[in-house]
Order: structure tokens, then sequence, then C-alpha cells
């Protein structure tokens, strides 16, 4: 195995992700992988979702392997990165399950690669009372690991701290910066190459959570759908602290308009836009000129 090449490859797709100032706008639209009837507002039609996305040309887009096609057949050399999806699981429901899961795909890395993904996902869960979970999400990250520096994949690495289901009807992240900070370290430790965070309930404190990250780029979750004030706030927020860029799934493609949310936070992300110019590029004034 040439280790420099494998080095230089996972380099090249961390480029493709990334611009030059280091900053990332990944548009999640995985949320099928995961068997909840919820999820699919809005991307019902996932040919149609890909392509309105797409048209506001977002930097990445987060895709399963049995919808990653949508994307990568279609055809010219500029666009969006694919950020594969790898691990489906069963936590999302009101009530937990008694059984509890997260699966990898077999061969994860191989297919991100014949599907010429810049990276993979996977989740490091964190929910209450719940090790045996956690434990099986350490297992998939330490593989995934393996054969990224095996292929020259990126690896991303999701840690997710979970409330109770019981506590707010299920899927209801646990803002305690107490609780994502260490989990966001492990991600680190396990090799993560890009982590994918949660906002914490103080937004004011995010910087914590990036200086805990030790240099490796944190990309923020955007969560449950938000008011175009608070998101835009929040990512204005965000990223004035160091975030190196966001992850937003329901927060577009929820969204009335989404090319319009996906160009507005782009402008954030890349400009460092105000809140006041990408409210404005929301309500379909066009004032990018006057980032």
């Amino acid at each position: 195995m040439n280790w420099r090449w494998v080095t230089m490859t996972a380099d090249a797709r961390l480029r493709r992700m990334f611009s030059e100032a280091g900053k990332c706008f990944d548009v999640a639209i995985d949320h099928g992988f995961f068997n909840e009837y919820s999820f699919l507002q809005s991307i019902e039609n996932m040919k149609q979702a890909v392509e309105t996305v797409l048209k506001a040309n977002p930097d990445c887009i987060q895709l399963s392997l049995g919808q990653s096609k949508l994307l990568q057949h279609i055809p010219g050399k500029c666009k969006p990165g694919l950020v594969l999806r790898t691990d489906a699981a069963n936590i999302y429901g009101p009530e937990l399950p008694h059984y509890l899961f997260s699966q990898v795909i077999d061969h994860a890395v191989e297919h991100a690669v014949r599907m010429d993904a810049v990276a993979v996902c996977v989740n490091l869960l964190l929910l209450p009372n719940q090790p045996e979970l956690h434990y099986q999400c350490v297992k998939n990250v330490m593989k995934l690991k393996t054969d990224c520096e095996r292929y020259g994949m990126v690896l991303m690495v999701e840690p997710l701290v979970m409330l109770p289901n019981e506590a707010k009807g299920g899927y209801m992240v646990d803002g305690d910066i107490e609780k994502i900070i260490p989990l966001v370290r492990q991600a680190v430790e396990l090799g993560g190459d890009v982590i994918k965070a949660d906002p914490c309930d103080n937004i004011l404190e995010y910087h914590r959570v990036i200086e805990t990250a030790s240099g490796v780029p944190v990309l923020v979750r955007g969560g449950g759908r938000a008011s175009d004030e608070e998101i835009v706030n929040r990512t204005v927020s965000l990223m004035d602290q160091g975030a190196s860029g966001i992850v937003y799934g329901r927060n577009v493609i929820q969204h009335p308009h989404p090319a319009r949310m996906t160009q507005a936070l782009m402008e954030i992300v890349h400009r460092g836009c105000s809140a006041e110019i990408a409210l404005a590029i929301l309500n379909g004034e066009d004032m990018a000129d006057e980032a």
C-alpha cells in the first residue's frame, strides 16, 4: 500500500469539500435512511429535492447509498461533492424500541470510492442509559477509520447527544455543552477528519466546542426546523466563533424556498455576510453584492 498516495487522496477530497478559506456548507438529504415517516416531509420526491438544492450549488450534498446516484448521475464537472451517509439507526421515534441499533452498511468506504464521494458520515450516538448503543457506534467509527485510511477517504463523525425520548417526544438533542464537549473530543480521538456537531444551548459558548476539536474542522448541525431569524442569527454567531461550516437538512429542504435558504446560508458561510443581508436574500432581494 502506497501510504503517501492514500494521504494525498484524502487531502484531495478535503480540498473538494472545503473552500480555499476552509469553509463548507453540506446540505443533508439523507433522512429517509432512518425509517421515520415525519422525516420524509419535503423529500418524498428525492429527484426533485436533489435538483432543487443543486441549483443553489452548496459545497456538498449528504445522501444515502441508495439515493447517491441522483447526484452522481447528473452530467457536468461542477457540482457539489457527495457525502455518503453510512449508518442507519432506529432511535428517532417518539418511543425507543426494545432493541436499539446503529448499523453501518457493508463495505461502506468501498461504496464511497465507487460513487466518487468526498467523505463518509457516521454517527457517534450518546443516549441516556444506553451504553450498548454507544459501544456499537464506537466500533462503527473504528472500523470505518481503518477503511478510510486504506482508501484515502475522509471520515466525518457526527457526535450526537440525545435527550431521553420521553422528554420531548423523540429525537431531541441535548444542548448541554458539558456533554457535547467530551463526545466531540472522543470523535476526534477516534480519528474523525471532520466533526459534525450540534449547537449548544448557549450559542455564545460554541467556541469551546471548536477548541475541543483540536484543529479538526467542525461543521455544525442544523437540527429541527427553526424560524428564518433563528437559523440565520445562529449561523452567523457560529461562523463568527470559528466553525468551519454547517450541515443543515430540514432547515433547507423543508423551507418554502430551499434554493433561497441555501443561497443565504452560502453567503454567511463563505462571505461572512450579516444576518440582515441573509434575511433579505430569503425575502427574494438580491443583496449579495452588499455583503
